[in-house]
């Protein structure tokens, strides 16, 4: 583990680590919304529904038993829902744009009457990298994989790519259908609305469906990837654990806490500000690692300094722009956040110096 062999067996360790655990489950809770509300949208029924966050609850649920079921069914299971929403995805994107015509001036028409300032897009960006870190969950789920040496590398690079690919397909088909203030309008179900146009109720059906099974697949792998990281570090003594009363191994019993934790955060924070809490997690989580690797494990992973640099300083400048946003328009986020950053950094000092002293 980077963060062990960077810090050592300390607070930063620890602490990292825990946001990075956290920043997962916070995805989660995202996804389980983004379901509730892609899933409504075959009904008449508003988005501020209590039905939205009760169908992400069941999803969070359904996603816990099929975790305990066995790995073979959930590597099975994430394969085939991974060829349905991408294949899915890919052939709405194309659809909408050949049904305007590849029109890419189109989808960018609407935006030259508006003015944003560098702050605005720098803030976006902290949202747009939650797209890309579902990478994690390849890492963290290295010990199911074939020679993970070789292979784990690999499979990020694919997945980065591949989702490059369908990130900007999918936003030139929902920008050459909808004008800016109705993507904003919609910003929850912007793809579905984006089909209505083009293909009418089928396509919003077609897109929904592929919503559904994206969100079904990407809730699945994640708890699952992250219920070994939290397990590790509990090998690891990095971590407090209790049984609390119940059998089996620690992976299991972190199985519910995790689905427990994603379960409050659906029900108590809409999608804003749950990708809000994600991206800022994630983006400290990182900086603390690129900081280790840099000051400690340069030479002994052979990374360049000046891109390791160069992703603190970015990072740095994309969180900064983000809070920024967030003082000025919701600054619960922010005290959320770094409230429970000092709850996580103060209790790992508390528990590791306890560890110390026995």
């Amino acid at each position: 583990m980077i963060l062990k062999k960077a810090y050592g067996k300390s607070t930063i360790t620890a602490g990292a680590s825990l946001l990075m655990a956290f920043s997962m489950i916070i995805n989660e809770s995202l996804v389980a919304r983004t379901f509730g509300t892609y899933t409504l949208q075959l009904f008449d029924v508003g988005n501020n529904s209590f039905l939205v966050p009760l169908l992400g609850v069941v999803l969070l649920v359904i996603a816990f038993l099929v975790n305990i079921s066995g790995n073979n069914f959930i590597g099975k299971s994430s394969m085939a829902m991974a060829i349905i929403k991408i294949g899915g995805i890919a052939v709405f994107a194309i659809g909408g744009l050949w049904a305007t015509g590849f029109s890419f001036d189109q989808a960018f028409s609407s935006q030259h009457s508006q003015h944003y300032s560098i702050v605005s897009y720098l803030g976006a960006l902290a949202l747009s990298i939650l797209a890309f870190k579902g990478f994690t969950t390849i890492t963290n789920s290295g010990g199911e994989v074939v020679n993970p040496h070789k292979n784990v590398g690999r499979a990020i690079i694919i997945s980065l790519i591949i989702c490059l690919v369908i990130y900007l397909l999918v936003a030139f088909a929902v920008s050459a259908n909808l004008s800016i203030p109705k993507i904003i309008e919609s910003k929850d179900y912007a793809l579905a609305e984006a089909a209505r146009p083009s293909f009418g109720q089928y396509g919003l059906w077609f897109t929904v469906g592929i919503a559904i099974v994206a969100t079904v697949s990407g809730i699945i792998a994640s708890i699952f990837a992250v219920s070994r990281m939290t397990a590790m570090l509990t090998d690891m003594n990095l971590v407090p654990h209790s049984h609390l009363g119940m059998s089996g191994r620690i992976q299991k019993h972190m199985l519910v806490y995790i689905v427990i934790i994603a379960i409050i955060l659906t029900i108590f924070f809409d999608l804003g500000r749950i990708a809000s809490l994600g991206a800022i997690f994630y983006l400290v989580m990182d900086i603390t690692i690129h900081w280790g690797v840099l000051k400690h494990l340069r030479k002994d992973v052979k990374a360049k300094a000046y891109i390791v640099i160069t992703a603190i300083v970015l990072d740095t400048l994309v969180l900064g722009a983000f809070l920024w946003i967030k003082c000025t328009s919701d600054l619960l986020v922010i005290m959320v956040s770094v409230g429970f950053m000092a709850l996580v950094f103060g209790g790992e000092h508390w528990f590791l110096k306890r560890q110390e002293a026995d």
